[in-house]
């Protein structure tokens, strides 16, 4: 399951708005709020696959600016994937090899 720690940025006008939105997600968690347009968050979802949809649905948002990755924690999902039990369809928009195995 993997956990990943995100600062998300916006507007400081856009704030009751931002956390509506990040409201709708029930695997986000905020931690801290600042003024300056700064939103701490958590995302704990059951695949990387799952959280890369969220984060891009939120990038997609008007009102929110960045969706930055801080940290991320996925060592229970890599063991599945090094034991073919688990095959990710990409990682954070990034591109996969096109050679086979």
């Amino acid at each position: 399951m993997p956990i990943g720690g995100f600062v998300i940025s916006f507007h400081p006008e856009d704030k009751e708005k931002v956390l509506a939105r990040l409201g709708e997600e029930s695997t986000l968690e905020v931690h801290g709020v600042d003024d300056k347009g700064n939103i701490v968050a958590v995302v704990d979802t059951p695949t990387s696959d799952e959280m890369d949809a969220i984060v891009h649905q939120l990038e997609k948002t008007e009102t929110i600016l960045n969706v930055g990755l801080a940290y991320l924690h996925a060592e229970d999902e890599i063991d599945g994937i090094l034991k073919g039990e688990i095959k990710p369809k990409g990682f954070f928009g990034g591109r996969r090899s096109k050679k086979s195995d």
